[in-house]
């Protein structure tokens, strides 16, 4: 068995942002994968939305950094197309609507929300769970042969949005 310090322990942390709990949900898509990795939070009896996430407010969704989202293609959320790369998500939740951001920054430059750095915000569907989630998840589900959604959730909320492969970008026959 490998030995780590914190020190080292630590850098990894600070590497990768995201701390050693993380959580990974990836779908493919005309093979092509679409990958977030994110730390979960717990509720632990407190009340998240309006109060320890506070309406209005920007929100990291979890613990440690921003979560992360990788494309194998180009995708498209609601008329944001979002090139093949690596972007941080984030939500404006307020009590009736949520945003999804898509921000350019990643890593440590990502610790903290730049609106300079948003490639787009889109409106996502908000729904009541059927029984409150206890720790923030983000899933990637496959919706069609080309399009697929994510799903956050927590506490009280389930927050969806889709989005589709842009095929006119990456055939060159368009």
């Amino acid at each position: 068995m490998t030995k780590i310090g914190f020190a080292a322990l630590g850098s990894m942390v600070l590497m990768t942002g995201l701390a050693a709990h993380a959580q990974q949900s990836a779908v493919t898509l005309d093979g092509k994968t679409i990958t977030v990795k994110y730390a979960p939070s717990a509720m632990k009896g407190r009340k998240i939305f309006g109060a320890a996430v506070p309406y209005n407010q920007v929100w990291k969704i979890g613990d440690a950094a921003a979560p992360t989202l990788h494309t194998d293609a180009d995708i498209v959320f609601k008329g944001v197309t979002v090139p093949k790369g690596d972007y941080s998500l984030y939500v404006l939740a307020a009590a009736d609507k949520w945003q999804l951001i898509i921000n350019k920054q990643t890593g440590a430059k990502a610790a903290n929300h730049d609106p300079k750095f948003d490639l787009g915000r889109v409106q996502m569907t908000l729904a009541k769970p059927p029984a409150p989630v206890e720790n923030s998840r983000i899933a990637l589900t496959k919706a069609a042969a080309m399009a697929a959604k994510i799903e956050i959730a927590w506490e009280n909320t389930v927050a969806t949005v889709q989005f589709h492969l842009d095929r006119v970008a990456g055939d060159s026959e368009w």
